[in-house]
């Protein structure tokens, strides 16, 4: 069995070192999650979230001091809006009507009456409901990606797909654990995002497997193994193009895009990497180990001339 495609690295063969990698890192992750959890925000813990327009340009310092002679010391406002006129104040307690009342009275009194706001309150029973359904969301996306691939081509191929999209979706979670970055609904948001990416990328190499291993056969180990560094080398400048592509945007959004979504970009960001990666490293060999386990159907005997 031969390709025309030049092997300039053998992933198959060097399979273990990234597979401890990434469990390396799967434990780093589960130990931060264990001693240090997530650092929530108002999203998924109960608080006041308060978004005021204020109409001119502001900066983190001046809403800071406002709030600290109002006798609110401990909140960190963040800027955004075109002209870094919207200032978004989240607090761990629920404020109540008198006290948010005083929030804004103490802004319009620096900044004019032309300041307005928006409250939301979450309580402890919508955070925790809001948590749960997260983590379904997650699973019912996994099972129906597995699903679909299921259809598509086999199990082997669903089985090692999702094993590499939930990585990549831990991973996003293990590096806002580790790093204490906030998680909201963006965050999930950009979870979810990641796993339609990171399938779209499987499903490529998956897909030229299927092809390859439709017009050749491989009689033992090695040229699985062949026939599966051909397909990833075949498809690599496909995959790079199409993810430098998002993540050339992503970048962007991060370094140029408002303070509000850089939590999402950056998770965004984390999970585009992971997925290329999995796919790669992850995937594709655990679909060889899968595969080489398989046993052969011996060839039919040719019938007799009579």
């Amino acid at each position: 069995m031969n390709f025309d495609t030049k092997i300039r690295y053998d992933f198959v063969k060097n399979r273990n070192k990234y597979f401890m990698f990434s469990i390396g890192l799967t434990l780093v992750g589960i130990i931060s999650l264990i001693l240090f959890q997530l650092n929530f925000g108002v999203d998924f813990k109960a608080g006041t979230n308060i978004d005021v327009s204020i109409g001119q340009s502001v900066t983190q310092q001046d809403i800071k001091t406002t709030l600290d002679e109002a006798g609110f010391p401990d909140e960190t406002p963040t800027i955004g809006g075109a002209n870094n006129d919207r200032a978004t104040i989240r607090f761990n307690d629920i404020l109540d009507q008198e006290q948010s009342a005083k929030v804004l009275e103490a802004l319009k009194a620096k900044y004019g009456e032309d300041v307005s706001a928006e409250v939301n309150v979450v309580s402890p029973d919508l955070a925790q409901e809001q948590g749960i359904n997260t983590i379904w969301a997650i699973l019912i996306a996994s099972l129906g990606i597995m699903l679909y691939v299921m259809v598509r081509f086999e199990w082997r191929f669903a089985l090692a797909s999702n094993i590499s999209i939930l990585y990549d979706s831990f991973v996003v979670i293990a590096i806002f654990s580790i790093f204490r970055f906030e998680v909201d609904l963006p965050f999930i948001a950009a979870v979810l995002t990641t796993l339609g990416y990171s399938i779209n990328d499987k499903i490529v190499i998956f897909d030229r497997i299927r092809e390859n291993l439709r017009f050749s056969q491989h009689k033992n180990e090695e040229q699985l193994a062949h026939l599966v560094n051909a397909s990833i080398w075949q498809t690599m400048a496909r995959n790079l193009y199409t993810v430098l592509t998002v993540v050339i945007v992503t970048v962007c959004i991060f370094f140029l895009g408002s303070p509000s979504i850089k939590m999402f970009s950056l998770a965004l960001l984390v999970g585009l990497v992971s997925g290329a990666y999995s796919t790669v490293f992850i995937a594709s060999p655990l679909w060889f180990l899968f595969k080489r386990k398989e046993k052969q159907k011996p060839k039919a005997a040719a019938k007799p001339t009579p």
